[in-house]
């Protein structure tokens, strides 16, 4: 990080002001990510989120038996093509 030079008290306090303005950004960011997991981690949304989950595989249970039924057959096909 380069010195920087001042040449007026101004230039000094206006740089002071932008600064205290990031760390205030900064800190709001960091408040609101907190509030954020805070809230992610409430039972309700907990039971939500693990409801969805189930919910996509019991409307269409193809799609999951394929989704994780491929990188097994990749896996295998590869084998069988190495010779192990």
């Amino acid at each position: 990080m380069a010195v920087k030079k001042y040449s007026s008290y101004s230039q000094i306090e206006f740089d002071l002001e932008v600064l205290k303005l990031q760390k205030e950004i900064h800190y709001q960011k960091l408040l609101l990510s907190g509030q954020i997991i805070k809230d992610s981690l409430t039972p309700s949304s907990l039971v939500s989120s693990v409801l969805g989950s189930f919910k996509e595989v019991l409307i269409n249970p193809k799609n999951a038996i394929i989704k994780l039924a491929i990188p097994f057959i990749i896996k295998l096909i590869l084998k069988i093509k190495r010779g192990i």
